[in-house]
């Protein structure tokens, strides 16, 4: 679990530092830096908002767990985050541009007009969108106990690693575009909202919600448990070890939903969720591409060629 709160805490942090680096860099670059305050202002308000949801959601769930139905809760918010990664993974699709160009553009408006409101209000929706998010996974990965992920050392260390690296970004000893990274970490997040949707069907299929035509379409359970477990019962039954231990195995199930004997429904949604984001992308991309052809400015290209 401190692994995984690790990694959830990096990503999320460090997305979150580092649009508001990108913002605070741009005030300073325009010699408005007395305009900063406001922006780290309205990230600090988004983390205390944060962690008012995750007390909120604390004591939601341990409701929930007392009448018994906390599975039914686990199993709403692993959809609900795979829903809001997946929103997520459309949003970095859109930008055609760097996104700091995009968010410059905003902040170049709120100076013009002294909205400094604006820019408190752009920087706390920034921040706590990664703060909704961080509180969803950590109550996917704890089944409902938010505490012991917000206290555990990967979430902290998550923290400090991404201000480290956010910090060194912006110094210049890091030259990697934003446009770069975000492609790299939208394609993790498509694997992560995958599992999570994934992992939602096969609790439903425990609770016997929905049913199977196969339940155990294969099994990989002699290459790769994806429970200590069940490796101690392969071990048991067979005499000999897995390939990779169920340690591994149960780390990659929690991360990306694997499944060492998945049912046919398993196997089917989540191929079918990457074929159908594929094909919703490469339609919005085409759709973006026709629409840039017809402008006038797209049309006196298509001349020129």
């Amino acid at each position: 679990m401190e692994l995984q709160a690790f990694l959830i805490t990096f990503r999320e942090a460090l997305e979150a530092l580092l649009i508001v680096g990108i913002i605070t860099s741009y005030l300073k670059r325009v010699n408005r830096p007395e305009f900063t305050k406001y922006v780290w202002l309205g990230a600090g308000l988004a983390v205390i908002a944060s962690l008012g949801l995750a007390l909120v959601f604390q004591v939601v769930l341990d409701g929930f767990a007392s009448m018994g139905s906390q599975n039914y809760m686990k199993v709403g918010i692993m959809i609900i985050s795979g829903v809001l990664l997946t929103q997520m993974v459309f949003w970095m699709a859109a930008q055609t541009k760097d996104i700091s160009g995009e968010v410059q553009g905003k902040y170049d408006q709120f100076i013009t007009t002294g909205n400094v409101i604006g820019m408190v209000i752009h920087a706390f929706l920034v921040v706590v969108r990664e703060g909704v998010e961080t509180v969803f996974f950590f109550a996917a990965i704890t089944g409902g106990d938010i505490g012991r992920a917000i206290q555990s050392w990967g979430s902290l260390g998550g923290i400090v690693l991404a201000a480290l690296v956010s910090f060194l970004f912006f110094r210049g000893t890091m030259r990697i575009p934003l446009k770069t990274f975000f492609k790299v970490t939208g394609a993790f997040i498509v694997l992560i909202a995958a599992g999570l949707i994934v992992q939602a069907v096969s609790i439903m299929q425990d609770m016997s919600l929905i049913g199977s035509v196969a339940p155990h379409l294969y099994d990989l359970t002699w290459f790769m448990p994806e429970h200590p477990i069940d490796e101690e019962h392969y071990i048991r039954d067979t005499g000999h070890a897995p390939w990779i231990s169920g340690d591994v195995g149960i780390f990659l199930k929690a991360l990306f939903g694997y499944a060492s004997s998945p049912s046919l429904e398993e196997v089917l949604i989540y191929w079918g969720y990457y074929l159908a984001l594929y094909l919703l992308l490469r339609g919005r991309g085409e759709e973006q591409g026709s629409r840039a052809a017809q402008s006038p400015k797209g049309q006196g290209k298509v001349k020129e060629a």
